[in-house]
């Protein structure tokens, strides 16, 4: 008997499949950060029987990881160049590249806190084109003259004013959704001390929680002149160190070789870029964060806040880290690190965080059911005849689990 095609079931479809007449959704993903914004979109269609979701790996300069997360969650991709010459009804995507070759609508989705990242590549802008975040750049939205997604989802209703300013044409297929951050690190907020419990923290001890995005303005970009004297200073028996590292670091720089750069921070508990980092936000007693997502989600914990003292990148004023930088203090290399951590906690006002959190989603606890709704819109479907479950995160490994050592290769 001979085989006519070396293709994979779900693109030649047909009698390879055993559930047919399917709608057909990619998910596109280019980066694991990517992937782990899209899961809170693909989830949402993973018991309709009407609906078979495919996956694949666009390429992307930080797309190391991507085939491993997704392997993690029991998902086998298609490849990429197999995907652009089949038809979807409907394609998933958190980031622009490559996705006006789909043949399939587009719904793009944004995958952080707001839009913070003013467009730092400004040769291909026209004159007079403002400066805006990705999400709201017409560079990232239109192609050829055409608006390529046939929706696109914000997190605020502040974005659509934005993009009324830089992109209106984009504005007929823009959709106000809120954000899934916000909801489940919420949905999360009341299992505090399981999370702590889960840690491995003892009664009496503080956690520090220091997030970094990527880039040479980021905290990891500052590793060699901040954290290893800071948090060498704190006594391990009162205070425990986690640090959550964007995952382009890991995918730029590799896994062994950012272990080896944090062989000087023994101790700290470096969390690896696939685990579920909410959780870790909303166990925290402090956290000392850049410009990146992280910090601002933040905002939402028992946590008090910190800025580092890298120099300032150029984020939108407006977004929630830009609000948030209004009314964080900052940390000095000059004073112990523990006196700045109990004098900022000591002089946090109430609600100093307030307008940075709200600025995060302006449809709080609805992102799941407007998400699903646009989702089944697009595909011409009804929607299942149950509310969508905010699940909060699951409870985290032990802090040892994670924690650097002195010697390369010992750390997990």
């Amino acid at each position: 008997m001979s085989v006519r095609t070396t293709k994979a079931a779900l693109i030649e479809q047909g009698h390879w499949l055993t559930v047919r007449d399917c709608k057909r959704v990619l998910v596109v993903v280019h980066t694991v950060t990517f992937a782990q914004r899209l899961r809170e979109v693909f989830e949402l269609l993973d018991a309709d029987l009407r609906v078979q979701v495919v996956f694949t790996a666009a390429p992307h300069a930080f797309g190391s990881g991507v085939t491993h997360y997704l392997r993690g969650l029991g998902i086998a991709t298609v490849p990429w160049e197999e995907a652009l010459r089949a038809d979807f009804d409907l394609a998933l995507a958190a980031g622009s590249r490559g996705v006006h070759e789909l043949r399939a609508p587009v719904l793009r989705i944004s995958h952080g806190a707001g839009q913070i990242k003013l467009l730092t590549d400004v040769s291909l802008l026209v004159p007079g084109e403002p400066r805006v975040p990705g999400m709201l750049s017409r560079r990232h939205l239109v192609h050829e003259g055409r608006v390529v997604p046939a929706a696109v989802v914000y997190s605020h209703e502040r974005d659509l004013a934005e993009l009324a300013r830089s992109c209106p044409e984009a504005l007929p297929v823009a959709h106000v959704v809120g954000d899934p951050c916000v909801d489940r690190i919420t949905a999360g907020l009341p299992r505090r001390e399981e999370y702590r419990k889960a840690l491995g923290l003892e009664p009496g001890q503080r956690l520090v929680v220091v997030t970094s995005t990527w880039g040479p303005a980021s905290t990891f970009g500052q590793l060699g002149s901040l954290l290893p004297h800071l948090l060498g200073q704190l006594p391990g028996d009162v205070y425990r160190t986690a640090l959550l590292v964007h995952p382009n670091v890991f995918a730029g720089h590799g896994m062994w070789q950012v272990r080896g750069w944090l062989t000087g921070c023994r101790g700290v508990a470096l969390v690896p870029p696939e685990a579920d980092w909410q959780a870790l936000l909303i166990a925290a007693d402090w956290i000392i964060g850049d410009h990146g997502s992280l910090t601002a989600y933040g905002t939402l914990t028992e946590a008090t806040v910190l800025f580092n003292p890298g120099p300032r990148p150029e984020i939108s004023a407006s977004s929630p880290v830009g609000l948030l930088a209004r009314v964080a203090p900052v940390l000095s290399a000059l004073h112990p690190l523990a006196e700045q951590l109990e004098y900022a906690a000591g002089r946090r006002g109430p609600g100093q965080y307030a307008e940075a959190a709200a600025s995060l989603s302006s449809a709080p606890g609805e992102f799941h059911q407007r998400m699903r709704s646009v989702v089944y819109r697009l595909l011409g479907l009804g929607e299942p005849a149950r509310p969508p479950v905010v699940t909060p995160p699951s409870p985290p490994l032990p802090l040892e689990a994670w924690e650097t050592h002195e010697h390369r290769g010992v750390a997990l």
